[in-house]
Parts: structure tokens; C-alpha cells; sequence
């Protein structure tokens, strides 16, 4: 997937005798459904190892790890299939997928066929959501698109914030299969509109072959270190067995490297990471994506194993962070348009930070939601607000138009990487039989250094509006 087979800045001018919106929200609906989808498991965790007592905590992370290794894996050709095949027609067919395999996994009869329904679920999704953010950006003038990407943005990103709060109410009062499928309503709304209101993009003249070698390293890559971090605590595999996996992982990591560097149409064409910004954004998207994923996968363990909150009780104590993602994320596109990226992901990563912090040394064994929980989820929410759609905008900000669908899904191949990471290192940390507060010290511990080390990589970010640059 080549850089210069895209297809040509002129055929992203969008359509200047409608209105964008009703676009907007049609793409974004199906972008929406498939963050909530990605976090909503979070709060499941625990109902779905009780439906399937068989099964170990570190089984039952593959049912989140399985989806998202394939995701990450998949986003990337997909931006090309997009730009290829048209933009319209990968979106449909993306949501079609998507909520078929929705309907597969709630009626999963054992962990082996829910794990094949997540991949399927997986590529559904990897293929409806750069073509979301494409269509999204064709549809706007130039000058409009840095709000329209943080808001696209925002729209992900408070999506997979309320995923997890949602969860629990839904798990609570229906049981697990419903949360895959409150997917199939949005979806067929999402499909029902899109069908009629978008219209289909140019497409380039020549069809790229997917990268089949790639995209199976990769897989390799992310899949055999997960495994190691996951398992690194089971007494079924030896320290040896271990190491392997986890040098297998670093190896198909190398390999997939060497590979894009001398394939003629690689899965990843490198050139983009010429770009500085580029290169500091998608380091600290994928810092920031092990953080996201520790934090909220971590507050369920405490909730339920230190404070013994219900499952519906856990869901509605963690909405107030997620409710202040939209408007700090509304306001910070506006301001990132004027003075570009960087403040906001710097300032937002050490808010982070101080969340992290505070829930290091402030809740403790007992109860107490209001004096010792709710002001840390109030800085959470705001830190996400400020950095995740900052990280989606100032990753494509400086790109060519032709490049927005193939470097948007880099980028969110990346966030989703480190969500694997992420979630095998809390599965690590707290899966065992019985939790202690002490042992979220080492979590906490993690996600402090996570945020600080993104705000160290977003120093280097420029998306700068030039007549503002100094």
C-alpha cells in the first residue's frame, strides 16, 4: 500500500450545496458503535466468566484481545480498501459485517465460537471505521476539518469511555449476550441511513493487493507478546514456553519491519513515519492506549473485588467521567484549529497523569465514592477529552487529503494495539484468584508513567496553523 496510489486530493472536495452534518452523523453513528463495542466487554468480564466457569481469566481475555488484535491488524489495509473500492461501499458492507457477527456473539454457546464471532466482528469493524473518518473529511471545506476530526474524534472517544458504564447496566439487567446485541438496532440504523444519504467516493484506477505477509505478522507480533504478558503468571506454561512466545513476538515485529521496507505494496508504507509529527503522534497514541485500557479495565477489578460494588452500581459510579469527555473535547477542537495540537495533549497527558496519581494514593478499602473516587474521574474525564480526539486530529492534520483514510488507520491500528497490551498487562496484574488494594499500586504505578511519557512525546508535535506558527 503505497503512498502514491491513492487516490488524488480532488476527489475528497466535498459537496458544497449540503449540509455536511447529516454525513457526520451517519458515519459517526457506526464509528460510535464500534468504540462502545471495544470497551463495553470491560464491565462484561466478570459475567462472562461466570457464563463460562470452564473458562480462565486469561481465556477469557482473548474474547477482548482476540477482537482487538484483528482490529489493529486489519484497520490498516482497510484504509486502503476504502480509497480503493470507494469509501461508501466498504462502510456498508463494514456495518453489515459488523452487525452480523454481533448477533453471532450473543448467541455463543461456548468461548471458542464467542472468540471466532469477536474476530469476525473484528474485521466488520476495522473495515466500516477508516472509511468512516474518510467519508467524514470529504465531506467538509478544507478550513472546517480540524474541528470535524476532533469532533469525529470525540464522538470514539466518549463512545469507548461510556462503553464500560453502559456494560454494566446492560450486562446487570439482561445478561451478557446484550451487550453485542444493543449492536444490532444502532447498526441497522447506521446502514439503513447510510445507504441512502452517502454518496460514493472516486476511486482510484488501480486495485492494491492486500499485504497477506504483513498483516499476518503483525498478528504474529501483537498476539505472541499478549500471550506472554497474559500468561506470565499461569502455571500451564514455563518460563521457557514463555520467553518463546514472547521472542516470537519480537522477531514477527522485526520481520513485519524489514518486510514493509522491501515489499513493493506493504501494509504499512513506512514513508508516512517521515513525517515528525506523524511519528510522535501514533508513539504517543500508542502509549496512551495501554493507559486508557489499564485504567478502565483496573476500576471494575476494584470496584467489585476491593469496594464490592454490584455490577449495575459500578456502571453508574464511573459515567461522570465519561460525561465530560464531549464537551471538553468539543472545546478543544475548536482551540486546536486556532493553536494546533500540542497544548492540549500535553496539558491533557499530565491531567492524566494526576489521575493516575490520585487513585494511587487517595481511594483506599472502604467506600468512599464522592470524597476519594469522583474527583479522579473527573480528572480522567477531562485528560480524555483533551488527548484522544487530539490524537486522531493532529495524526491526519498534516497529511494530504489522499492520505487521510490510510494514515487515520495507522493511527488507530496503533490506539488499538496498545489496548491489547494494556488490557494483558492489568489481566496480569489482577486476574488471579484474590485481589488486594495493594496490588493496583503497580497499575496505577504504570499508568502514571504511560502519561507522562505522552506528554514527553507530544512536546514534538507541530500541527500549528502556519500563520500562527512563530
Amino acid at each position: 500500500m503505497t503512498l502514491a496510489t491513492l487516490p488524488t486530493a480532488a476527489a475528497d472536495a466535498p459537496p458544497h450545496h449540503t449540509s455536511p452534518w447529516p454525513v457526520f452523523w451517519v458515519a459517526s453513528v457506526a464509528a460510535f458503535l464500534v468504540s462502545l463495542d471495544s470497551t463495553m466487554l470491560y464491565s462484561a468480564f466478570g459475567a462472562l466468566r461466570a457464563g463460562f466457569p470452564e473458562a480462565t481469566a486469561a481465556d477469557m481475555s482473548w474474547v477482548l484481545n482476540a477482537y482487538t488484535v484483528v482490529y489493529a491488524a486489519m484497520l490498516i489495509p482497510a484504509g486502503g480498501l476504502a480509497d480503493a473500492h470507494g469509501r461508501k461501499r466498504v462502510f456498508l458492507f463494514g456495518v453489515t459485517l459488523f452487525i452480523a457477527a454481533s448477533a453471532a456473539c450473543g448467541l455463543a454457546g461456548s468461548v471458542g465460537w464467542l472468540i471466532a464471532a469477536r474476530v469476525a466482528q473484528a474485521v466488520g469493524a476495522a473495515l466500516l471505521t477508516p472509511a468512516s473518518l474518510a467519508i467524514v473529511l470529504a465531506a467538509f471545506p478544507q478550513n472546517k476539518r480540524a474541528v470535524t476530526v476532533s469532533l469525529w474524534g470525540a464522538v470514539a472517544g466518549f463512545a469507548a469511555a461510556v462503553g464500560p458504564s453502559l456494560g454494566s447496566f446492560v450486562v446487570q439487567s439482561v445478561g451478557w449476550p446484550w451487550a453485542f446485541f444493543i449492536n444490532l438496532p444502532i447498526g441497522a440504523l447506521s446502514l439503513w441511513r447510510g445507504a441512502s444519504l452517502l454518496s460514493e467516493s472516486a476511486r482510484a484506477t488501480a486495485r492494491r493487493k492486500v499485504d497477506v505477509v504483513g498483516m499476518a505478522l503483525l498478528i504474529v507480533a501483537v498476539g505472541a507478546i499478549a500471550l506472554a504478558i497474559v500468561e506470565s503468571e499461569s502455571a500451564a506454561w514455563t518460563r521457557a514456553q514463555l520467553a518463546a512466545a514472547a521472542g516470537t513476538g519480537v522477531i514477527a515485529f522485526v520481520a513485519f519491519i524489514a518486510w514493509a521496507k522491501g515489499v513493493r505494496d506493504p501494509l504499512v508504507d513506512l514513508g508516512l513515519f517521515s513525517h515528525r509529527t506523524y511519528s510522535a503522534v501514533n508513539a504517543a497514541t500508542f502509549t496512551f492506549g495501554i493507559a486508557f485500557a489499564m485504567m478502565f479495565f483496573a476500576f471494575f477489578f476494584y470496584m467489585s473485588n476491593v469496594w464490592h460494588y454490584s455490577q449495575a452500581r459500578a456502571g453508574l459510579a464511573i459515567a461522570p467521567g465519561p460525561l465530560m469527555v464531549i464537551p471538553v473535547a468539543i472545546v478543544t477542537g475548536r482551540m486546536a484549529g486556532r493553536y494546533g495540537h500540542r497544548p492540549f495533549l500535553v496539558g491533557g497527558a499530565l491531567l492524566y497523569a494526576a489521575a493516575g496519581l490520585w487513585f494511587m494514593l487517595v481511594p483506599g478499602g472502604e467506600p468512599s465514592y464522592a470524597l476519594h473516587w469522583l474527583p479522579g474521574l473527573f480528572l480522567s474525564g477531562a485528560s480524555v477529552g483533551l488527548v484522544m480526539p487530539s490524537l486522531s486530529g493532529a495524526a491526519v492534520s498534516k497529511l494530504p487529503a489522499q492520505h487521510y483514510a490510510v494514515g487515520s488507520a495507522v493511527n488507530q491500528a496503533t490506539r488499538q494495539i496498545g489496548a491489547v497490551i494494556g488490557v494483558a498487562i492489568t489481566v496480569m496484574l489482577l486476574g488471579h484468584g484474590v485481589v488486594q488494594r495493594s496490588d493496583f499500586n503497580a497499575v496505577y504505578g504504570l499508568h502514571i508513567g504511560l502519561a507522562l511519557l505522552t506528554a514527553l512525546l507530544c512536546t514534538v508535535v507541530n500541527t500549528r496553523p502556519a500563520s500562527r506558527s512563530a
